[in-house]
């Protein structure tokens, strides 16, 4: 019996691609480097910060450069995290609707955890989650399934009575690694064909398609 869904946050929840691009590209260019187009940062994004920098400096990347760019990625992303951060189509309404099937819903994201806080809050701010989660010290990034698996711990859920849902092929990692199924969006940052690589058990093109499989789990 199916009792929790737990969700990514960038490219599953929310269109964040634009804001996080527009930051990134706030610290190349005070630092000298070339810019990206924003649909590029489709391919840069899902690894935290500081990868996401790396692959954006290239072949200019050193770890000394790599740091500087984090700090000032913060400064700006830190003030413009919502300028144009959106749900996606359906989403909210779909979490409306776990709710009422008594779903318990959580967040697992790579961005650090007062953004994912902050973030829930100001573009969810009517969503009951059970529980949100970033990036913090205690726990590797994902894929690595400790922090995974402590949220199944604090909703008091198995694996087995659980569902992962994000829009990579770090998310199917994760969640195969935790044990759990996971469910591959399309909507999201990435193509089918990367979720399809990675083993999604399942690839849903709509919320809706997530309810009904939700719904014959019950």
């Amino acid at each position: 019996m199916l009792k929790a869904c737990i969700f990514d946050l960038d490219g599953t929840l929310l269109n964040s691609l634009r804001d996080i691009a527009n930051s990134t590209n706030y610290a190349l260019a005070k630092n000298g480097y070339p810019q990206w187009d924003v649909d590029q940062y489709r391919y840069f994004v899902g690894d935290g910060i500081l990868t996401l920098l790396q692959r954006a400096l290239a072949d200019n990347y050193t770890p000394e450069n790599g740091m500087r760019l984090v700090n000032d990625f913060n400064f700006f992303y830190n003030s413009h995290y919502t300028d144009f951060t959106v749900p996606y189509t359906g989403v909210p309404e779909l979490l409306n609707n776990l709710l009422e099937y008594g779903i318990k819903l959580a967040v697992l994201s790579n961005k650090p955890d007062h953004l994912v806080k902050n973030i829930i809050k100001e573009v969810y701010p009517g969503a009951t989650f059970s529980l949100l989660r970033g990036k913090e010290d205690k726990f590797a990034h994902k894929p690595d399934p400790a922090s995974l698996l402590s949220i199944l711990e604090e909703l008091q859920v198995t694996a087995g009575q659980s569902l992962y849902i994000g829009d990579s092929n770090i998310d199917v990692y994760t969640a195969h690694n935790a044990g759990l199924k996971v469910v591959g969006v399309t909507w999201g940052f990435r193509e089918r064909e990367e979720l399809e690589e990675a083993g999604a058990d399942y690839i849903v093109d709509s919320p809706e398609d997530i309810l009904k499989l939700v719904y014959n789990n019950l």
